[in-house]
């Protein structure tokens, strides 16, 4: 079964029109990975499962897979997260 583009929003259309950063303006996650052992994700709308290999975070329009070996959710705000570990994957879904 193909998948489907994602076809580009109005926001997004915004956002490249202005010049501002699509992320903020469309609530779109934004992800920031340093070396393989820590992962902020901004814009998220919460966690939805949690283990020491695989941690699921919910990006809104994005299913946020993140796999790896002894992962922690260190912090958490409204807006941010922070996960450290062996991070080997992640996935967008």
């Amino acid at each position: 079964m193909s998948q489907k583009p994602r076809r580009i929003g109005f926001l997004e259309r915004a956002a490249e029109t202005f010049d501002l950063p699509a992320d903020a303006v469309a609530g779109l996650p934004k992800l920031e990975l340093v070396g393989d052992g820590e992962l902020r994700v901004e814009n998220h709308k919460g966690i939805l499962a949690y283990g020491r290999e695989e941690i699921h975070v919910s990006g809104g329009v994005f299913l946020i897979k993140i796999a790896g070996q002894e992962l922690e959710l260190r912090a958490m705000t409204g807006l941010e997260l922070l996960i450290t570990g062996k991070i080997s994957q992640i996935t967008l879904a």
